[in-house]
């Protein structure tokens, strides 16, 4: 018979841990909030460099598991590859800025200022624009994925960040007619994407070739992997510290941000499905496509969201909720593709 197969301690109760981070950093806001201004001031080049450090140590262990060397795999099988990239970066981020729109400036105009939805919808829209790196592999993992193509389809998306995250935002929130300071854009894609990237690629060939790939993979891997989630719950704290007096004055925003973002996941996830099974993917490769494109890296959306509009603004609130949201609603679809396997 065989093994189940389980998601880790930390990832399985991530929702848990944000929403105690988030209960944890309302309350420091809100007893200490004061005390605690001059870590916001804390800044260069517009990035808060406490929130920078933690980010990057967010996002450095997962690029240490990017493999260029499968690169060399893309034309074996290309019609996986295809479907990611149409609906990470031609569908994605522009049904994102549509949903965000419709409820942050229609919807729910009589509870938000325009002011405020244009902030809300420019968080949205960098949590569209970013596909996930990450916690992909963890829903491959659960639906039988090939973790072999799935690695080639992250390993293509993060390449794919470095040149089409900044104009793809630019445009949106060009759209949403909010002002795009682009230095600090680009400055947070080299910070938080680029640096990350080649540290990880050096750092995995360096100990491959001093320790062996089994070594790197079964035990440094796993062992630096709680690191990510911890630089994550800190980062959450802080963060919720100082949005805890705006959320205390108005509980219910959490809520109405999560919905647009939960129906984009959701929508998402069945263009990505369905499409898959026209084109014939065997569900090895169509499941971990789908998840793609339905999970974010909320990682550098959180960063970027601060870089750009700040600790406090609502933009970095729309980015930490969608951390909050997206794995209740992923395992829900983990547990939908592994119903409807064929």
């Amino acid at each position: 018979m065989a093994q189940k197969k389980r998601i880790g301690f930390f990832e399985k109760y991530l929702t848990i841990w944000v929403a105690l981070c988030i209960a944890g950093g309302i309350a420091i806001g809100h007893f200490i909030g004061d005390s605690m201004q001059f870590l916001s001031q804390m800044e260069m080049f517009n990035v808060n460099i406490p929130v920078a450090i933690l980010i990057w140590l967010m996002i450095y262990p997962m690029m240490l598991q990017v493999d260029f060397s499968s690169l060399k795999d893309v034309g074996k099988k290309p019609k996986g590859l295809i479907l990611t990239l149409v609906v990470n970066w031609l569908i994605k981020p522009f049904t994102m800025a549509f949903f965000a729109w419709i409820f942050f400036s229609k919807l729910y105009g009589a509870f938000i200022e325009p002011e405020l939805a244009d902030e809300y919808i420019a968080g949205a829209i960098l949590l569209g624009a970013a596909p996930c790196t990450a916690m992909v592999f963890v829903w491959s993992y659960l639906t039988n994925g090939d973790p072999n193509y799935t690695l080639l389809q992250v390993s293509v998306n993060d390449l794919i960040i470095l040149v089409a995250f900044v104009p793809i935002v630019g445009l949106l929130l060009g759209i949403t007619n909010i002002q795009i300071p682009y230095d600090t854009l680009v400055a947070s894609i080299i910070i938080f994407v680029v640096i990350p990237l080649v540290a990880g690629y050096i750092t995995h060939k360096l100990l491959v070739r001093i320790k062996g790939e089994e070594w790197f993979k079964i035990e440094f891997l796993p062992k630096l992997k709680p690191v990510s989630i911890i630089a994550l719950l800190v980062t959450l704290v802080l963060l919720f510290a100082f949005q805890g007096i705006n959320i205390l004055n108005n509980p219910f925003i959490i809520l109405l941000i999560a919905v647009p973002l939960i129906i984009q996941t959701y929508f998402i996830f069945f263009i990505a499905w369905f499409g898959g099974k026209k084109l014939n993917l065997p569900h090895n490769i169509n499941s971990p496509a789908a998840m793609i494109g339905a999970s974010n890296f909320f990682e550098l959306a959180v960063a970027v969201a601060i870089a750009l509009f700040g600790l406090q603004s609502p933009a970095a609130l729309v980015t930490v909720v969608g951390v909050l949201v997206e794995v209740p609603v992923m395992l829900s679809l983990v547990a939908l593709a592994n119903k409807w396997k064929y």
